[in-house]
């Protein structure tokens, strides 16, 4: 099942009652509205002036809703997350903690191989030279030691926009605010599932910044960054004004829980693939597989 994405940009006061998220505004003339808690995957808060009740909030939590806030700036800042996301949690935080470094140096060439087969197969469907790309996902090394993530990445995003001068810098010039966003979104939808799954989003397989308390989250993206990439591209391909993050472009990225990707052979919406996914490391983490199961762009 699709779970619903909400929005909320506007001041709103939200509260439960029946299983049912109730919403009412602040201006007289706007209706009240009621949405069952269970058909909601995702809530982004976006507006200062908004009011969410703590019997609404545990009710998220066990539905296992992502509850997502945003900065000054309108991008997510913050993701709450249960403290239980799995019955056999402690069980699979062992595993996770017990996983050795060879293990995880596999892990980082088969994330950092994927992630390069798609950022190719996007330039090759846009018309664009995608050759380079495929051979570097197939030169990659455990732990990609010659670091071709990096190097991958530079090469596509000089070559998938057309805007003079374009590199991927979080506070560079446009599309980066629509990129910024997007992956925002994403590493929410990565985190969620890698709680439920059963396993610490900070403990990761390559990032270990201590600072940073999604460092798996960020390992386990990677691949499905170009779903978003070939998202803005379409948005700036429409030949919309990108310089401001607007309310559309807004709703438009936060359809990508529902993207279909390509993982296993078969279609899926993005957040059911990313718990496949996420599934699938815990099955590497505890022994029973050595590869994890990636999407691939449709």
């Amino acid at each position: 099942m699709i779970k619903r994405t909400l929005f909320f940009g506007n001041p709103a006061y939200l509260s439960t009652k029946n299983e049912q998220l109730v919403i009412n505004f602040p201006e007289k003339e706007k209706t009240a509205k009621n949405i069952p808690i269970e058909d909601i995957g995702y809530i982004v808060l976006e507006h200062p002036q908004i009011t969410i009740t703590n019997g609404l909030l545990m009710k998220l939590i066990y539905n296992k809703t992502a509850v997502i806030t945003c900065d000054r700036q309108h991008l997510p800042c913050s993701f709450l997350q249960p403290l239980v996301g799995h019955t056999e949690q402690t069980v699979r935080y062992r595993h996770q903690l017990d996983a050795s470094i060879p293990l995880k140096k596999q892990l980082w060439q088969q994330t950092v191989m994927v992630k390069i087969a798609n950022q190719a197969q996007h330039l090759k469907r846009l018309g664009r030279n995608s050759l380079k790309l495929e051979r570097w996902s197939r030169e990659v090394k455990s732990g990609d030691t010659q670091n071709h993530e990096a190097i991958a990445a530079a090469y596509y995003f000089q070559h998938l926009f057309p805007i003079k001068d374009f590199s991927r810098n979080q506070k560079g010039i446009p599309p980066n605010n629509l990129l910024n966003y997007g992956y925002a979104i994403l590493r929410a939808i990565t985190a969620r599932a890698i709680v439920s799954s059963g396993m610490l989003p900070s403990v990761g397989i390559f990032h270990h910044n201590k600072y940073n308390a999604f460092s798996l989250a960020d390992d386990v993206m990677e691949p499905y960054r170009p779903c978003v990439d070939k998202l803005v591209y379409e948005l700036v391909d429409t030949g919309a004004n990108i310089t401001e993050l607007t309310m559309p472009l807004k709703s438009e990225l936060l359809q990508i829980p529902a993207m279909d990707v390509v993982i296993d052979g078969k279609k899926s919406p993005l957040m059911n693939a990313m718990s496949r996914t996420t599934n699938s490391l815990y099955e590497c983490f505890y022994g029973s597989s050595r590869k994890i199961l990636y999407p691939s762009l449709v």
